[in-house]
């Protein structure tokens, strides 16, 4: 493996594997402040003339975090399909690229050896990749996903329908969940991050989503964002939900820190498979987002957005039905400006496609991050175009209890008739038969009133 190159006059080498992925890095706020980004524009573009010429098996070969002392590292390699991986293991990085961008390359085809691709792998090939060649492959890659209803079809565009409450206060919960379902969010999945994480507050938000989904029979299904082994508790009690939600992260020190290990995940699944309400077979919801991990100070050494692509890896270990990517929620400590949050959407959003995550997007942002609401807009256009599988539904895109920015029901409709885009399938019938959406799915007159439930 050849860790160093001549640019410009100058040779530019590198430590090792670790190095060569941090610096080839485009500039992200959180690899500048633990000195491991490149320190010059040259430098970088010599970063990623080397790592376009590092094969596949050079990255398997030389493993960032040794898999003996990290379960990450560990469960990566096993659920890697190696009869694909021997297939295309000598290919270079870059010839990963030109394959990824090629006419005759489908989608199909890419899932076809997505298994047989690290995450480090997926890493390596979006560092390479402009904001164009990001949106260009993943708008190829179609990865649907079933919980009770489908989502990710072509053609379609879905939104999760967040209703939080700064108090968890349950009539405050359902005012919003029939507001945001009136504007055409939630076939994804209503959703609810719970401000107290306890058994009794899980079961109960968790019984009224089902119960609005029932009298409405709204076909969608449901899940409180609480702590995986709380959802547990409360389904074992006797509630109804569809899907379980985790956070996840790429290091088994700050999974630790998540209070998170694979054998959680596992039970987790057949906890839902035998006592939730779905058929499945995909019940999981996961999320994740570039520098979690070195915000606890649990990254390993390692750039963040390869350890974002390990999450990915872990992820599709348990076939999810949704991910969503939340990048911009931590702070300017990772992601500085709207110009660094825009180029991490890309890569996280093909990043996943790549290793067949049935990915949604929330391109969001904190109110002390350096960015406005018009780069937030492009990031949330691009990866439509990209084909993401769904979004966030906020109300006026300003969330009360979590105190962030996103999507808004307004910018829901508006990606979908932007996009000649519809709901899922069952969810559209439902919004035509109450005439909230005509037949090309646009909003109708009738839209945006929430009095319509009660």
């Amino acid at each position: 493996m050849i860790l160093k190159t001549k640019l410009a006059g100058q040779v530019y080498a590198f430590k090792s594997l670790t190095d060569v992925m941090a610096k080839a890095n485009d500039e992200k706020s959180g690899d500048v402040l633990l000195d491991r980004a490149a320190r010059t524009v040259t430098e970088r573009t010599a970063a990623k003339v080397v790592l376009s010429r590092i094969t596949l098996e050079d990255i398997y070969e030389n493993p960032l975090l040794a898999p003996e002392k990290d379960e990450v590292s560990r469960v990566l390699k096993e659920d890697l399909g190696l009869g694909i991986y021997e297939h295309i293991k000598k290919w270079t990085v870059g010839e990963l690229r030109n394959w990824l961008l090629s006419h005759e390359t489908s989608g199909e085809d890419i899932l076809r050896i997505s298994r047989g691709i690290e995450a480090e792998a997926a890493a390596a090939v979006a560092k390479i990749m402009t904001a164009m060649d990001l949106v260009t492959a993943a708008a190829k890659i179609s990865v649907p996903s079933t919980c009770a209803t489908t989502i990710g079809l072509p053609g379609t565009l879905s939104y999760r329908n967040q209703p939080n409450h700064p108090s968890d206060d349950l009539e405050g919960i359902k005012a919003s969940l029939a507001e945001g379902l009136s504007y055409g969010a939630g076939d994804a999945v209503f959703g609810v991050n719970p401000v107290e994480d306890t058994v009794e507050n899980t079961l109960a938000i968790l019984n009224l989503l089902w119960d609005f989904m029932q009298k409405f029979k709204v076909p969608t299904q449901n899940c409180v964002l609480a702590h995986v082994t709380t959802q547990m508790k409360a389904v074992e009690k006797g509630a109804y939900a569809c899907c379980l939600f985790q956070s996840l992260a790429g290091t088994q020190l700050a999974n630790d820190g998540f209070g998170v290990t694979a054998s959680m995940l596992h039970e987790a699944y057949d906890c839902i498979h035998k006592l939730g309400q779905a058929p499945g077979p995909n019940l999981l919801y996961f999320e994740t987002g570039q520098g979690s991990e070195q915000s606890i100070d649990a990254d390993g050494g390692v750039d963040l957005m390869t350890l974002e692509a390990r999450c990915y890896g872990l992820a599709r270990i348990y076939k999810p039905f949704m991910l969503n990517n939340v990048s911009g929620f931590i702070g300017p400590e990772t992601l500085y400006d709207g110009r660094q949050i825009i180029r991490a959407t890309l890569e996280d959003h093909f990043m996943g496609k790549l290793l067949g995550i049935p990915m949604g997007m929330a391109p969001c942002y904190t109110n002390h991050t350096k960015i406005n609401q018009d780069d937030q807009e492009i990031a949330t256009m691009l990866a439509a175009l990209a084909g993401a599988n769904y979004y966030m539904g906020v109300p006026v895109g300003d969330d009360v209890m979590l105190a962030y920015q996103d999507t808004s029901y307004h910018d829901d409709a508006t990606l979908r008739e932007l996009l000649g885009r519809t709901p899922a399938p069952e969810f559209f019938e439902w919004m035509k038969k109450n005439e909230l959406m005509d037949e090309k799915g646009r909003l109708t007159a009738k839209a945006g009133d929430a009095s319509i439930f009660y």
